[in-house]
Parts: C-alpha cells; structure tokens; sequence
C-alpha cells in the first residue's frame, strides 16, 4: 500500500498550472500570480513629505527650542498632488501637508507639532532639524527595474494595493481549477429534506465545496448520485465535461454497491491508487483522464475532509499555479495521553494552542470518521506515524495547521 508521500508524488506529478489570463486588477483577488511584476519607475517617483509640517533648510534651524525658538519666513503652503514652483532658500519654510514633493532647497521637514504658525507669514521652530528628518526620499520603497512580485504568488489585498501603486489595472493571473463535486450513496438527503429511518443528510458535498472554495478553485456541483454503475457513470462524465478535476465522497470502498474505481475505468481513466496507508481515509482512490483528474474520496466526513487536505488541496494549489502548495506545519506537544490502532499513520484531529511554554495539541474528542464535530472543532492535524500505538502526554508530534493558507506567517508559540 502506498504511503502518503508516495500517493501525494503521483497526484503532484500530473497536476499542471493551467493558461494564464488577463484580468481587471478588481477581480484579481485570490488569484496566482502569473507574471513578474517589475516597477517601471522610483517609488516615490520624487521625495515627498511623511508628516504634516514645514519644509525647511536643516541649517536654518539650528538650537532651536521652546526657549529659544527659530522664526522663518513662511513662503507658502502645498499639499499632496501639488508642486511648488519656487525654491526654499536660508531662512525660509514652506508649510506642507504628508504627501507633498519636497520643495528645491528644502532638506527637511520639521513636524507641525513641533512649530507654532499662529503668527502671519512666519513660524516658530521649537526642534533643530537634520538633513532627511521626515523625507521620503525617491525610490525608498522601490527602485525602476526591480522585480517587486514573482509568478506563484497568491493576491491578498495588499499584493493588489502593491500592483495599483505600480500602475497595473490588470495582471496575469492563472485560471482557477473548476472542480466538479459528487455526492455518492442512496442514503443521501440535502440539508432541508425530512430524514426517513436509515437515511443521512449530504454534508459531504458541502464541505467539499467549501474546501475547494479556500483553495482557490471554483466549485461546480453535481449533486448526488444514487447507488448504480448507470447514474454513477452518467454524473461522472457530465464532471468531466464541465471541469478540471472531478471529486467524488463515497463509493470507494469494499462494498457491493462501491462503484467509483470501476466507472473510472469505464471512463477510459487511468486508476493509479484506490488506498493510502493513512486513517482517517484509507480507501482514497486517483485517477486520470488525459489532462482532468479524479479523485473518489472515502464517504465517512472525516475521511472526506483529511484525504482533500492530503491530496487534492496541494494539487488544486499547483493548478491555480501557486508554488507553495502545502499548509504550514509546527512541532507540538501533546496535551494528554493518546492512544489509537497502529498500523496506518494517523492525522489526529486537534486544537493547537501556542503559550509561553510553546505549541500544544488537545484531541477534540472521539477521533471516529463518521463524526463531523470532531473536524469542525478542529484547527490542526497532528501526524502520529503507523508503529505507534500510545503517546503519553508531553510527546511532540507535527501538525498540520488547518486555519492557515500556505503563505501564511506562522503564529508565535
């Protein structure tokens, strides 16, 4: 049986970063960044004011003080967008608002909060000023010529605040894998529906949607299929014809009605894995069908959540073109004893906490496949290797960290 690095190699290996596209810097958001963004000109393009204040000579200014004060002429007022056109010479201020070009001759600017302008036509300087006090001096942020943002990178807000400040009102961004969602089982009902004995509600197709959404794919549901080769197939190939990846939850099991691997294979798909030595989620299944793939998921909600985590969040992250692909891990300690089957690596679900003493990891209880709370309670996967079967309280394991995206800064401990 193959290991989850073994089977995480294979799906990596046959996702490809789809076609960039140009887009509208507004509709950029959460995107990859698909080209190199160099600044074409300085930034600030010329020194410009930081503070509120007056521009002033640095050498006009000197022993100034509450006591002793320095009074200059005023020769004027500019602010933000405009440009003045004389020169501030010995003894001279211009009064300036943050934003401002700094005038010819000025090499300084002496905060408001340290003059008293109340006379007309000159100000009293309380503070000496040094050459550069308060100046942002051209190229301070960016010089002309320098790559600012490389290809891979995902669009928060603040990369979209950097390519406006650069003059781009659209960037090339990947395409987002489309990712067609199927529910499996007759057992199935939607949220809403009456629930008649023997019967459950899909929450497997909405937390997958969800899933795929932070990943930065879109979404495409099919609903759910019931329990025959005929509707399974049917389904499967209307996914393939509407998206890139097709996902399925359930039906890849042992069981008389599990259908998913065989209708794969009818599909012309190429089945590479139907089990990983990993709980929860062992019977997870890949396949490929020319450049779309496939993966059918166990149906158990947990199995469901951690197996998409493993394998297909990576692989939707390389689609989309990001070159960080995986969620940040730490090292933790245990909170208290654990105990589970050995055999199959473990992701066990739990809460991490960080304090003084560092990271620690408390089980959110029962850690059963079928049960969704555990998950949803949940901010990190700790990894506890096949062999082990208990772990005393103190033990450090790595964890996966569920809230945070892969370029995420990591919290202190």
């Amino acid at each position: 049986m193959l290991t989850v690095e073994e089977a995480l190699e294979i799906v990596l290996g046959h996702a490809r970063p789809l076609a960039p596209v140009s887009l509208p810097l507004r509709e950029s958001l959460g995107r990859v960044l698909a080209q190199d963004v160099v600044a074409a000109e300085d930034l600030p393009a010329w020194p410009n004011s930081a503070m509120d204040g007056y521009a002033v000579q640095a050498a006009s200014t000197p022993g100034a003080s509450r006591q002793a004060p320095v009074r200059l002429e005023v020769i004027g007022q500019i602010g933000a967008g405009q440009v003045f056109a004389g020169r501030v010479g010995p003894g001279q201020a211009l009064k300036i608002m943050t934003g401002a070009p700094v005038p010819d001759g000025a090499d300084s600017i002496v905060i408001v909060e340290e003059t008293d302008g109340a006379a007309s036509g000159s100000v009293e300087i309380y503070k000496p000023a040094a050459a550069g006090d308060h100046v942002r001096p051209r190229g301070e942020e960016v010089h002309a010529g320098e790559l600012v943002l490389a290809p891979g990178r995902t669009l928060r807000p603040a990369e979209i605040g950097m390519l406006a400040t650069l003059g781009h009102a659209t960037v090339r961004v990947h395409e987002p894998p489309r990712v067609a969602i199927l529910a499996t089982g007759d057992e199935l009902r939607e949220p809403g529906e009456p629930l008649a004995p023997g019967t459950i509600r899909n929450s497997n197709a909405y937390a997958l949607a969800a899933q795929v959404a932070t990943a930065g794919a879109i979404p495409v549901p099919l609903g759910i299929a019931r329990d025959t080769p005929e509707e399974l197939l049917s389904k499967m190939r209307r996914g393939l014809e509407e998206a890139h990846v097709l996902v399925s939850s359930g039906g890849v099991s042992m069981g008389e009605f599990d259908f998913v691997a065989d209708v794969m294979r009818a599909l012309e798909a190429t089945v590479h894995f139907d089990a990983v030595a990993l709980a929860p989620g062992k019977p997870t299944t890949f396949a490929t069908a020319g450049p779309r793939l496939l993966f059918g998921l166990p149906g158990n909600p947990v199995s469901s959540m951690v197996t998409f985590e493993l394998f297909v969040r990576p692989a939707l992250r390389k689609m989309a073109g990001a070159t960080r692909l995986f969620r940040p891990r730490v090292e933790a300690e245990l909170a208290v004893d654990f105990k589970k089957k050995p055999g199959r690596r473990t992701y066990v679900r739990c809460v991490l906490t960080a304090g003084p003493a560092g990271y620690r990891l408390t089980p959110t209880g029962t850690q059963s496949s079928g049960v969704v709370r555990s998950m949803a309670l949940a901010n990190a996967l700790a990894i506890v290797e096949a062999p082990v079967d208990r772990l005393p309280a103190g033990s450090r394991l790595p964890a996966i960290l569920l809230d945070f995206p892969e370029d995420a800064a990591l919290p202190e401990a």
